[in-house]
């Protein structure tokens, strides 16, 4: 199939997802408003099959030391598959599924799948990663970039609120030192627990409200950047291939969820 990209509608909702380009969601628009911000490296990217900054690039896979790419120095960033072109498997209307192989410099064979699926008042994006063989330690996470204005006459910021029941102490290097605390004000680009599944609210006065939920208990929220704010769900902390590792298994696939649903204010 064409690996083009794809426009997605329900209602007066319009997602636009970008195989080709990491398999990215390129943008979501509500009412002709559009939330993420545009440009090639943002929209909402997959984070597979890290999340996040892994210290030094090195990570244990068993006995061996693996050693990823440095892209973002002295660490290694946010997995390998938002770097290349993913295929897409089948369209509808309201959904596309894509998938991207597991391929070098990552050591394991394997297959990630995403299903992008629209309703008139949701997006819901599920991811899986399976593998051929052999067994890996491998995380799944979403990067989405929201736009902090929506713009029109008397716009205001968003407005972020969630109920963490921690936050990870970020060390000098931008890792979790492995103590938890309470949480602190923003600005943030930390990683939060919520045990009982990641629920953050974006709320853009008289104008959305927009909430971003997930059974997993892990949430980083980066709003360091004028022009956006990212709430990023995903199955472990940073680091998380050395300090909180799941395991992918032949028999076991890691699959993960997060919903983002909105209302007009």
């Amino acid at each position: 199939m064409s690996d083009d990209n794809i426009t997605l509608t329900a209602g007066d909702a319009e997602v636009t997802v970008q195989p080709g380009n990491g398999g990215r969601v390129k943008g979501l628009r509500i009412g002709g408003v559009e939330m993420l911000r545009q440009g090639e490296r943002f929209g909402c990217f997959p984070m597979v099959p890290w999340c996040g900054r892994v210290r030094d690039g090195r990570f244990l896979d068993g006995a061996a030391v693996r050693q990823m790419p440095l892209n973002a120095p002295p660490h290694a960033i946010h997995g390998t598959v938002r770097d290349g072109a993913w295929r897409t498997a089948r369209t509808s209307t309201a959904e596309a599924v894509i998938t991207a192989e597991l391929a070098d410099p990552w050591p394991h064979p394997g297959r990630v799948t995403q299903v992008v699926a629209l309703t008139e008042d949701a997006l819901t994006l599920t991811m899986s990663v399976e593998t051929y063989d052999s067994s890996f330690p491998a995380q799944i996470g979403w990067h989405p970039w929201f736009n902090r204005n929506l713009g029109g006459e008397g716009a205001q910021d968003v407005r972020l609120d969630f109920d963490p029941a921690w936050q990870e102490e970020r060390g000098d290097d931008h890792l979790p030192t492995g103590n938890r605390i309470d949480p602190k004000p923003g600005p943030w680009d930390d990683c939060f627990g919520m045990p009982g599944g990641v629920d953050v609210t974006l709320t853009w006065p008289g104008q959305l409200e927009l909430k971003v939920a997930s059974r997993e208990e892990w949430v980083v929220v980066y709003d360091e950047q004028e022009a956006a704010v990212c709430v990023e769900p995903q199955t472990g902390p940073p680091n998380g291939l050395n300090t909180l590792p799941r395991l992918v298994t032949p028999l076991e696939p890691l699959e993960a969820t997060t919903t983002w649903s909105w209302r007009r204010l």
